[in-house]
């Protein structure tokens, strides 16, 4: 099966990571192209043609002001996608207390190995003596 352009869908035009982190980087605020390619260290034509894709699949937007545009992230184009991540919530709070009941359960090793420890070493001081 032939794989969908990049311009054809937002999961297709964030599966590129520096579509990402243009993405988080506008998040903030509104920023002109060549603050882009400054604070993420890509060319401009890079840069350029990654707004693009991402303005033609809803995720940024672009205002004009005199000559500059100014590109910022547009959080209603990733409604998609947080619509669909949202199903694997279930998972992910499962995964977390799976994680959270074998730190605990770590923990309580861990203090009773050192609990053991001690006793041990006041056994053989005392031996020792």
């Amino acid at each position: 099966m032939a794989r969908a352009a990049t311009t054809s869908d937002v999961f297709n035009a964030i599966a590129e990571p520096r579509r990402r982190a243009i993405l988080e980087y506008l998040d903030t605020d509104e920023r002109p192209v060549n603050d882009v390619v400054s604070a993420l260290k890509l060319d401009q034509p890079s840069v350029s043609k990654h707004l693009g894709v991402l303005k033609q699949v809803g995720l940024v937007r672009v205002r004009q002001v005199g000559r500059q545009r100014l590109y910022s992230t547009n959080g209603t184009g990733l409604r998609t996608v947080h619509d669909w991540t949202k199903q694997f919530d279930r998972f992910w709070g499962s995964q977390l207390e799976r994680l959270k009941a074998h730190a605990e359960r770590k923990a309580r090793f861990e203090r009773g190995s050192q609990t053991n420890a001690r006793r041990h070493g006041k056994a053989r001081r005392k031996r020792d003596s």
